[in-house]
């Protein structure tokens, strides 16, 4: 069966970076989401440089408890 994913947190590459660490250190496997490389892929421009990460749902409350 697969999980379904939540958004845990959305802030710059940087702080994204370390919070997927710190996730991956805790033994859960986030997505991260970057809207400006999809629109820059896709032709369009974007102003901003936020990063979206996702989590298993089933791993959300543990994930939280690690911000």
């Amino acid at each position: 069966m697969h999980d379904a994913f939540t958004l845990l947190f959305s802030g710059s590459v940087v702080e994204v970076q370390r919070l997927k660490s710190l996730l991956e250190e805790h033994d859960i496997f986030p997505i991260i989401k970057d809207e400006n490389e999809s629109a820059r892929l896709a032709g369009f421009g974007a102003a901003t440089m936020m990063q979206q990460v996702w989590v298993p749902t089933s791993s959300l409350e543990k994930a939280k408890s690690l911000l």
